[in-house]
């Protein structure tokens, strides 16, 4: 029987299921805001949270030329283009209440990221460098909230978010050939979602944007890294958030026992 290919299927329809989660984001604050009934009322008075996120992402290199680009040494290079491929993250989360309106959220995401950089030459021919890696990432971020009307409230999100490689360290094999970068990375992340409220948890969708801050070229030249100066990663992410209801809910169940 034929197997199903994880990877394939986000590289066909990742694309499609962003705008289907992004429909159902435009969508699904209007329809809550019909209910008039009002869900998990004091679930902001808790001091702490927990949940579990799923993210389909869209990333790609952003890179800055180097001198040696426009050198005779490289003129059959044409350039050096990053392409966006898609996804796929899923994150364990905790949030903290600070103040009223504001929060500190930390997830623990295991992200998996293809990235891939084509070098066209003057000729019409073309190389293609392909990174694929498991990417171990802890976001630290603050998440301002507006008031409730009803079982819905906007927030947006921002914060730092360190990450480290777990996997895909194949290229150290041959470093004479192959772009080499480094393992781990930092980055700064905005976003908006919405709060869903529910009988029994929250509901968040939410877009976030995360710009890679550190130079990931090591201090290894070779015949992929001469014509790049710098480089760095660039990210869209699309979440959707499950956190449970406040702890309450659960002793009013026991009571009624």
């Amino acid at each position: 029987m034929q197997t199903i290919n994880f990877r394939y299927f986000i590289h066909l329809y990742g694309h499609k299921v962003i705008l289907f989660g992004l429909l159902i984001f435009s969508l699904l604050p209007a329809k809550a805001q019909n209910d008039h009934s009002e869900n998990l009322i004091n679930y902001d008075e808790q001091w702490i949270h927990y949940g579990f996120a799923m993210a389909w992402h869209s990333s790609r290199y952003k890179t800055l030329y180097s001198d040696e680009f426009a050198t005779p040494a490289l003129d059959s290079l044409h350039s050096v283009i990053s392409e966006r491929l898609p996804g796929f993250k899923v994150a364990m989360i905790a949030n903290m209440r600070l103040l009223k309106y504001l929060d500190f959220r930390t997830m623990v995401t295991v992200g998996f990221y293809e990235n891939r950089l084509l070098y066209r030459f003057t000729d019409g021919n073309s190389i293609e460098e392909l990174k694929d890696q498991t990417m171990v990432e802890v976001p630290l971020l603050l998440k301002y909230k507006s008031a409730r009307r009803g079982n819905v409230a906007m927030y947006m999100i921002g914060g730092f978010t360190p990450a480290l490689e777990a996997a895909g360290r194949g290229d150290d094999l041959d470093t004479r050939t192959n772009l080499k970068l480094r393992n781990w990375n930092y980055a700064i992340e905005a976003g908006v979602g919405f709060d869903l409220y529910f009988e029994l948890f929250k509901f968040s969708p939410e877009i976030r944007y995360s710009w890679g801050v550190r130079d990931m070229l090591t201090s290894e030249s070779n015949d992929y890294t001469l014509p790049i100066k710098q480089l760095n990663y660039q990210n869209f992410s699309f979440y959707i958030t499950f956190e449970g209801g406040p702890t309450y809910l659960k002793k009013n169940k026991k009571l009624k026992r």
